[in-house]
């Protein structure tokens, strides 16, 4: 996949260092995974959450952060459009961001 943007996630764990490690390993996870479908990514990580408009919702460091991705799926292209706490996650509309 081709993940598009490292940087959100640089400048999230600039904020919250326990998040690099687990940041950095989901993105090269990432970059050599081929998901093809949602049940591909289910099947890489189990606790992910599917959402609407191509979204997932993957946990990050044990849970203690989100992270929302679009998923283009014919272009192999996993957007990164949302990386917080938990309580920043609860107040995001997830199909929307």
């Amino acid at each position: 996949m081709r993940v598009i943007a490292k940087r959100a996630l640089r400048e999230f764990w600039q904020s919250h260092p326990d998040a690099r490690g687990p940041l950095e390993a989901w993105h090269r996870e990432a970059m050599k995974a081929d998901w093809r479908s949602p049940q591909a990514i289910k099947a890489q990580y189990r606790n992910a959450s599917i959402v609407k408009g191509k979204r997932v919702a993957f946990n990050i460091a044990g849970n203690k952060y989100r992270l929302v991705v679009k998923i283009n799926y014919d272009y192999g292209i996993a957007y990164v459009r949302f990386v917080g706490t938990h309580t920043e996650y609860d107040g995001v509309d997830v199909e929307q961001v």
